[in-house]
């Protein structure tokens, strides 16, 4: 049997079509990454939540009205990328935009679990459509069993919404880093991204952002989906050195979880972050950051925390930051 639910969305029918179909908008309620190629016969490629990314392709698209998509998970075999469908469909309504979504070709456990994921989302759909953005997802949080690859994308959710938090206002504010105002740390930032994923032959496209968030998240999603694509095993070559695979996606976490905390320190935010995720990019920093690391001048000296410390101040300590 199909799975069916309906939401009323506060806003009009285009705006309601944009937050379901583009990727700065899907950002804001339903995914961490997101490439789509919005026409008849388009593919898309959305991160839910770390480790689990929906693939498919579009059918149908009727801008404002309606969009078809096939439905599937990448690297699952009871339901892989094509193996489903999603219709939803846009009405005005009273108060908004009616939002009307069928998922068709799924088990009965299978709807059983799509049922519980897609109230998830339509409920942060219209918190999304009332307030902008439905803010950190508890979902994409704390993913059970981390990996590298895991670790990277749930450090970017965070990472993201701080820098959905910066207002064009905050650019040139100073960050605790002497060297980098908010748009300087920007760019060093999706240098590592670029640097960091092209070691997993990611293909980085012309940037187009017009926000800071915009701009990291273009370069984070071909950098994660590369690595998603290459898994973390075995060696790559990053600069004139082969390093273990989970060499640059250990740096990629704690560029993304460090430097989400920059941003907020610059611009008067706080991070919100689970303790799992901060706990395993500490263990990956005091594996990377080295005595070598820092005398090279990649890290200043560390400081310290505190016996009493919460994980995020003692990973912000071992970078050689003040928190």
């Amino acid at each position: 049997m199909p799975y069916e639910k309906s939401v009323i969305v506060p806003l009009s029918a285009d705006e309601t079509f944009a937050l379901i179909t583009e990727p700065d908008r899907l950002r804001r309620w339903h995914a961490i990454t997101a490439r789509v190629d919005l026409r008849a016969g388009g593919e898309y490629r959305w991160t839910i939540i770390p480790g689990h990314a929906a693939r498919g392709r579009f059918t149908e698209v009727e801008p404002g009205r309606r969009v078809v998509f096939t439905w599937g998970w990448e690297g699952a075999a009871d339901l892989p990328p094509g193996a489903s469908t999603v219709t939803i469909t846009l009405e005005p309504a009273a108060g908004g935009t009616l939002v009307r979504l069928v998922h068709e070709g799924l088990t009965d456990e299978q709807a059983a679990s799509h049922a519980d994921g897609w109230s998830h989302y339509l409920g942060r759909l219209v918190e999304a459509g009332t307030k902008g953005d439905a803010g950190a997802d508890e979902w994409a949080a704390a993913p059970q069993e981390l990996d590298p690859i895991k670790a990277a994308e749930a450090a970017l959710a965070v990472c993201q919404l701080a820098l959905r938090g910066v207002a064009e206002a905050d650019y040139h504010h100073a960050t605790i880093c002497p060297e980098f105002d908010v748009t300087q740390l920007t760019d060093h930032l999706i240098g590592s991204v670029t640097s960091l994923g092209g070691a997993a032959g990611a293909e980085f496209p012309e940037a187009t952002g017009t926000t800071l968030e915009d701009r990291v998240a273009t370069a984070a999603q071909p950098a994660l989906e590369a690595w998603n694509g290459r898994g973390f095993d075995g060696t790559v070559k990053l600069g004139p050195n082969e390093v273990p695979a989970t060499l640059p996606l250990g740096i990629l976490s704690i560029e993304f979880l460090v430097h989400a905390w920059d941003y907020a320190q610059a611009t008067g935010q706080q991070i919100s972050v689970s303790d799992e995720l901060t706990g395993h990019v500490l263990d990956v920093a005091r594996t990377i950051i080295t005595p070598e690391v820092r005398g090279g001048g990649g890290f200043a000296d560390p400081v310290e925390a505190g016996p009493d410390a919460h994980v995020l101040d003692r990973l912000i300590a071992f970078t050689g930051r003040a928190a």
